[in-house]
This record gives C-alpha cells, sequence and structure tokens, in this order.
C-alpha cells in the first residue's frame, strides 16, 4: 500500500498529460507529484515520460506500464472502497462465548440494543460452564468474570459488578437458629455449587480481611445457576448466588439473604479478545456499546469530591 499514491501519481499524470492539471487533481503539489513519479521511475529502471517545458507524454515502457498498472490499481481502490462501505453498514456474525449467567446477565442492557443498531450483524451467543479457547473454538470474543481471564487476552470491563448472596426462603431460616456467622451455615441444608471443573465450589466469604471458604453440606450438588435458583425457591436449602440473579425474589420478601457483611463482591464481567492490533469491524463496535453503556452508568461526581 505504500506504493499505491506513486502509481496514482503516475496515472494521474498519464491522464492529464501534465503534472500541472495531475497535482490539481491530485490535490498535492507539483514538486510533490514529480518526485513520486521519479521515485518509481527509479525503482523501475526506466523512464515513463518524455518531458519538456511545454508537454508530456508517455514513453513506450510507459504506456505499456500504464496500460498494465491502471486496470488493477482501480480494483485495488474497488476493494478498499468496498471494505469501507461494509465498515460503515456492519454486517456478519459476532461469536461470543460466556457463561449461562452472564448470558443473561448481558442481553438485555447490550445484546439486544446492539442488534437493534447494527441489524445487518447476527450475534451468535453461544453458553456453556466450562472455560474454553476462545480462539481454538472460532469466537471473536469471550465473557467472564475478571478474575477468569486468560491473561494472554484483552479485557473489557462491563460496567456489571457481581457480588454474591446467601439466601434461603423465610420458612426455611425459620426452622433453625440465626445465621450471624459462617459456621452457623452448617446447621442448615444449602446446595453445593459444581465447578465446569466438576470440583465441588466453597462458598467463598470475606469481612475485615478475614477469608472463609466454606464446604456447605446440603441433599443437592448443582451445575447450573437456574436449577439452583428454582431449588432455593422451593426451600431445598440455601443457596449462594449472584445478587442480581434473585433479585426479584429478594426485593418481593420471597427469599431473605443471610450473613450480608460476609459476601462480597466478586468484582465485575469482562468481555475479552485475542488481539489489539485487528479488531473486527462488529467487534469493535459491540466494544463501543460496552464502553458508551458503561460511560451511561458512571455516576457524577458529587461538587468537591
Amino acid at each position: 500500500m505504500r506504493g499505491l499514491p506513486e502509481l496514482e501519481a503516475v496515472l494521474a499524470v498519464a491522464r492529464t498529460k501534465g503534472f500541472r492539471l495531475a497535482a490539481a487533481e491530485l490535490g498535492t503539489s507539483r514538486t510533490a507529484l514529480s518526485a513520486q513519479v521519479a521515485s518509481v521511475e527509479e525503482r523501475l529502471g526506466v523512464r515513463l515520460f518524455n518531458r519538456t517545458t511545454r508537454s508530456v507524454s508517455l514513453t513506450e515502457a510507459g504506456a505499456r506500464f500504464v496500460a498494465e498498472v491502471g486496470p488493477a490499481v482501480a480494483r485495488i481502490r474497488a476493494a478498499m472502497d468496498s471494505a469501507k462501505t461494509a465498515r460503515a453498514t456492519l454486517s456478519g456474525t459476532l461469536r461470543i462465548n460466556c457463561s449461562i449467567g452472564a448470558a443473561e446477565r448481558i442481553t438485555d442492557p447490550l445484546v439486544l440494543p446492539f442488534v437493534r443498531r447494527h441489524p445487518g450483524v447476527h450475534v451468535d451467543l453461544v453458553t456453556e460452564s466450562r472455560l474454553i479457547d476462545i480462539v481454538a473454538a472460532g469466537f471473536d470474543a469471550g465473557i467472564r468474570l475478571a478474575d477468569d481471564v486468560p491473561r494472554d487476552m484483552i479485557a473489557e470491563p462491563l460496567g456489571l459488578e457481581v457480588r454474591f448472596v446467601i439466601a434461603g426462603t423465610p420458612k426455611l431460616l425459620r426452622s433453625g437458629p440465626p445465621i450471624d456467622k459462617p459456621a452457623d451455615l452448617l446447621q442448615y441444608p444449602c446446595i453445593r455449587p459444581r465447578r465446569p471443573s466438576g470440583d465441588i465450589y466453597r462458598w467463598e466469604l470475606s469481612r475485615r480481611g478475614r477469608h472463609v471458604a466454606m464446604d456447605v453440606r446440603g441433599p443437592l450438588t448443582l451445575d447450573a445457576p437456574t436449577v439452583m435458583r428454582t431449588a432455593v425457591r422451593e426451600g431445598v436449602g440455601l443457596a449462594y448466588l449472584p445478587e442480581w440473579f434473585i433479585a426479584d425474589e429478594l426485593e418481593s420478601g420471597k427469599l431473605v439473604r443471610v450473613l450480608e457483611d460476609w459476601t462480597p463482591s466478586l468484582g465485575g464481567l469482562c468481555l475479552y479478545h485475542p488481539s489489539a492490533q485487528y479488531v473486527p469491524p462488529a467487534l469493535r463496535a459491540f466494544l463501543d456499546m460496552i464502553r458508551e453503556t458503561r460511560k451511561k452508568k458512571t455516576p457524577r461526581s458529587a461538587p468537591g469530591a
């Protein structure tokens, strides 16, 4: 691409039969145009134009060169214009891999507004619990908790904090002693989460620098948040779930949280992708929407803050 302007300089001089008109057509100076033509002639080792004080004409070698190069340059320019048009009117498929919980979290605030804004883009959102190699699997990006993003990836925070809560039905909580500290959880049936790796997840609790990983007990071990939500609604046991995931139940009083001061935020969700050098147009537009949405959610600083 470095030599394309020089080739266009040669073609413009051949077309206008002069350096002054060619320079005006290309929006450059006669000196710069002459230098570009001279550069091409020097690399080719042949003179392309016969120059006099009154006229400019193609040499025999120059005529052959222009006849062969002209159509090729026209095709290159057409391809570039086509690519620019495709970028302006986005199309194609954007493939994103994420967990089921992350998909539910991002669909309403991000995915649906994106497809409305860019109807030519098809979003293929694939959900699975296990963390995969998105490059090997053919995905443009992935969405996971910040701590789970592979270190060799470029991460973009979604501005969606994830805080976990421990909750149960009022009836279940009335059946046992008050829960004031993590050890009190052992007096209640709990729903045990299984990691994608197959390991049992220990409930992570922390307060004032003290960290506890609880290996709870209960009648169910589950690996899907949606099934855990159903089980906790039915009073099978206490559950450890994202706060937003059971926000309606907490607000209505169908579920009650416990040990609120022991349940920390685990940071937030991040979209991640493999390269900062080349980002597909559809993914770049999705990143722009993430930043736009995050900016809207950032509160303005109070006076004097």
